[in-house]
């Protein structure tokens, strides 16, 4: 009896932390809400009919940042084999970047260049394997254009294949989280993305190691994978996809200003669809006013007051549709304003980032 009472002083303190934890993890995950997304943009996806669950300005411009790289990866693998060989050239040496740095002259197989680019966001390593799929990025840039349109992503338009700023470039979630579920199609691509830790080698015997940006990856199961970014005019930005109770669910958040949100984001996102899909609640679509960061949710109903966040609950809820509501002020009537084609004009117009705005510190 005497050996199940006592404790010394380390078990009575190693119980008080287990306590301590289970008693304050449902707290943490009960306070991640929807509501509480601060990003400029974010969407919850169903890939299997592209209905949006829940949006926050699903068709807003946006720079892709390092999400780039995942329509970088599928063309690469539509032009290049896995096994292919590829010399790493001066200019995709001295691309900035985080590390690990390639070095100019090495040599990678394409397959290895993919798990840098995807899993450590080396900038160096998508415009090595630009330059080796196309010649050079500029043309590369036109085969992922070329590569958007064909899977749906109308207005999107790319610059080069890093994502680094420079020339006109813009997403939006709904074509990103389009995007991520036509990458799902690339079994090589699945692989890598769902991937924690690896190690590669250059040809000379150089070893890389490479830990995922992905966090999500070592805290939730469900997590098929996914691409993280950032510049300071993107801000930090997630794509990713999981597969929850027989439901798979694509995920897209833009222009988060600290970059853990983005975890609490998509947890909250993926719960949120997860309860659409089980008819707990309704899609909701919510829209920010253009002239500040406050977000003005549409709603159906016609009761409002002073700075509420109404709700718009929509039955069948994609950007393609005209018919939503608009919140309305006593002063202003906000609406959500469809972002123009990757074919219309690329005069600078608000909600747009032009290439002198756009700066990067090299984390992805």
């Amino acid at each position: 009896m005497n050996n199940l009472i006592m404790r010394t002083p380390k078990q009575i303190f190693i119980a008080c932390v287990i306590a301590f934890v289970i008693a304050f993890m449902p707290v943490y995950a009960s306070a991640v809400a929807v509501d509480d997304i601060s990003a400029r943009s974010a969407i919850v996806l169903d890939p299997r009919n592209d209905r949006i669950l829940y949006g926050i300005n699903p068709n807003m411009k946006h720079p892709p940042a390092s999400t780039t790289k995942i329509l970088t990866a599928m063309v690469a693998l539509d032009k290049l084999k896995p096994d292919d060989i590829v010399t790493i050239s001066k200019n995709a040496a001295n691309t900035s970047s985080v590390a690990p740095h390639l070095v100019a002259g090495s040599k990678l197989t394409v397959k290895d260049l993919l798990y840098v680019a995807l899993m450590r966001s080396v900038n160096g390593a998508a415009v090595a394997l630009a330059e080796a799929a196309a010649g050079t990025e500029a043309e590369f840039a036109k085969l992922m254009n070329e590569k958007a349109a064909e899977v749906g992503a109308d207005n999107t338009v790319y610059a080069n294949a890093s994502g680094l700023p420079g020339g006109v470039q813009y997403t939006t979630a709904y074509d990103l989280a389009r995007i991520m579920k036509a990458s799902l199609a690339y079994p090589l691509i699945r692989e890598i993305i769902n991937t924690r830790t690896k190690s590669v080698e250059t040809a000379s015997g150089r070893s890389l190691y490479l830990k995922n940006t992905n966090e999500l990856l070592w805290s939730d199961d469900d997590l098929l994978g996914g691409k993280t970014g950032y510049t300071r005019a993107a801000r930090h930005c997630f794509v990713g996809a999981a597969a929850k109770d027989g439901n798979m669910l694509i995920t897209v958040v833009l222009g988060e200003a600290i970059r853990g949100n983005i975890w609490h984001d998509t947890t909250a996102l993926m719960a949120r669809g997860q309860a659409v899909l089980n008819n707990a609640v309704e899609p909701v679509i919510n829209i920010t006013n253009d002239d500040d960061e406050r977000i003005i949710k549409a709603s159906y109903s016609s009761k409002r007051t002073k700075n509420s966040r109404s709700k718009a609950n929509i039955e069948s809820a994609t950007p393609k549709s005209k018919k939503t509501k608009s919140a309305i002020s006593k002063k202003k009537r906000y609406k959500s304003k469809p972002v123009q084609s990757a074919k219309s004009s690329s005069s600078k117009k608000k909600g747009s980032f032009s290439a002198q705005s756009a700066r990067t510190d090299g984390r992805s």
